[in-house]
This record gives structure tokens, sequence and C-alpha cells, in this order.
């Protein structure tokens, strides 16, 4: 059985959609950020965590990563091609979607007030847009990010792309748009979406 910590609108929705993806059983402590129950497995108060017996794993994209290994689904094979490409992938949106939103939010409501600067949203909006536009280019032809299955970086891009719209970063591709309504209507993707009011 696996524990889970944090709340369902932050990037622990990540590992709980891939949890129910794969259909195993699962505790879900409702902790926020910073509180006891984190800092207990987590010094930083970061959520997720995923405590396996007894070991906690931090970090949403490794936690999902180890998952995904661990069950032998939602992944290429380490070491293949297709592998690298997922991770490839898996890295651009990190560095160019989560990385913005994250930004943003600090400069929103995470920093002490006085270290926030408003401004700074315009310029990761103009950059959040962009990316979307090399992104398009990176996809592939089928269903998912990746090719014809759904896989760790399809999970990271519907978080990312349901961040933006509630930070009010624009989805300007109509491709994105169409793939993340086909994402949110997986029935593990409610599932998990669905905890916020367990």
């Amino acid at each position: 059985m696996y524990t889970v910590i944090g709340t369902v609108g932050s990037r622990t929705l990540r590992v709980l959609w891939m949890l129910e993806e794969l259909g195993l059983e699962y505790e879900h402590v409702r902790a926020a950020p910073r509180s006891e129950d984190v800092v207990a497995f987590n010094p930083a108060g970061k959520v997720p965590v995923l405590v396996v017996d007894g070991t906690p794993i931090t970090d949403s994209t490794a936690i999902i990563t180890y998952l995904s290994d661990a069950h032998g689904r939602f992944t290429h094979k380490p070491g293949t091609l297709e592998r690298a490409r997922q991770d490839s992938v898996t890295q651009f949106l990190l560095d160019e979607f989560d990385a913005n939103l994250w930004t943003a939010a600090r400069h929103s409501f995470i920093l002490p007030e006085e270290l926030r600067l408003s401004g700074i949203k315009n310029s990761l909006r103009w950059e959040f847009e962009r990316s979307q536009h090399t992104l398009i280019h990176r996809m592939s032809e089928g269903e998912f990010v990746t090719g014809d299955d759904l896989t760790v970086p399809d999970i990271i891009l519907t978080h990312c792309l349901d961040w933006a719209l509630m930070a009010k970063f624009p989805i300007v591709e109509h491709r994105l748009s169409e793939y993340h309504a086909r994402m949110r209507s997986r029935p593990a993707y409610k599932r998990a979406v669905a905890r916020r009011d367990g």
C-alpha cells in the first residue's frame, strides 16, 4: 500500500492520477505544504510525498517515474530511444511549462510580499506561449505526447495546462486545448480530481 501526502490542488494530483491509472490501492493524507505531516517526511515541506515501505520519495516527477517504472506501465523501457524521447519531453515540460507557472505562483502568493515582482508575470506568460508553439512541433501525431500510449509527460503536461488556466496563462495552441480536454475526460483523471472534495 502506498501513502500519498499532499493536497489535490497541487502537484500531488499528478501522483494520484498515476496511481488511479495503475489501478493501485493507496492512502491519501490531505496535508498542506509545510504542515507537520509533510515536514515529518520532507524537511523542505513540499508536496507531494509518496511513502513506500516507510521510505519517502519527494518530487512529483520522480514519484510518477518511479511508479511507472516499478509497475511497467505508462513509460518506455529505460535505455531505449523511445525512453530518451520521453525523458527529453518531460524535461522540456519541467523547464518551459512547470518552471514558468511555479515562478508566477511564487510571485503571486508564496514569496513574502516585499519580494514579489508582479511585472514578471508578463514575461512568464510570453515564454509560456512561445513554449506551446515549440511543444506542438515536438508532439507525436498520436493521441498522446510521445505516441499512441499515455506516458509520464502526459500527466505533467495535463497538470500544467490545468495550472495555466487557473493562473490565467492562455492556452494559445488549439491542438493543446483539444488534447487537454481529452486528457481531462479520462476516468482515472476524474477519480483523482474528485479527491479534492473527499
